[in-house]
């Protein structure tokens, strides 16, 4: 098991921006795809970006050409860079480690590592 902890979240001005980092620890996240989830308070989780081994990346619509997920392998971390923020922006997001070599999905449950969260609000 991998444990990810989330940090960065905080409050932000709309059309600001946010880096969000997922640390691991327990093992190396090197070989997992590793995506970021938010959830809005009364809706269900969603996926927003999600990065193979490879570095190969994904993005839901909503944030394509704002949101970038990078990973650094040498620090066991993956970044999220949350630019021209949005208050529709506004959730918990969470990073979650995949299944090995496996493309990331956006079904939360291909996903058994979770961090605990970090909250995003962006104000309008």
């Amino acid at each position: 098991q991998v444990q990810l902890v989330e940090s960065g979240g905080g409050l932000v001005q709309a059309g600001g921006s946010l880096a969000l980092s997922c640390a691991a620890s327990g093992r190396t996240l090197s070989m997992s795809p590793v995506a970021w989830f938010r959830q809005a308070p009364g809706k269900e989780r969603e996926f927003v970006a999600g990065i193979t081994w490879s570095a190969n990346t994904y993005y839901a619509d909503f944030v394509k050409g704002r949101f970038t997920i990078s990973r650094d392998n040498a620090k066991n971390t993956v970044y999220l860079q949350m630019n021209s923020l949005k208050s529709e922006d506004t959730a918990v997001y969470y990073c979650a480690a995949g299944p090995l070599y496996r493309t990331p999905g956006s079904d939360p449950n291909q996903y058994p590592d979770w961090g605990q969260g970090t909250q995003v609000t962006v104000s309008s």
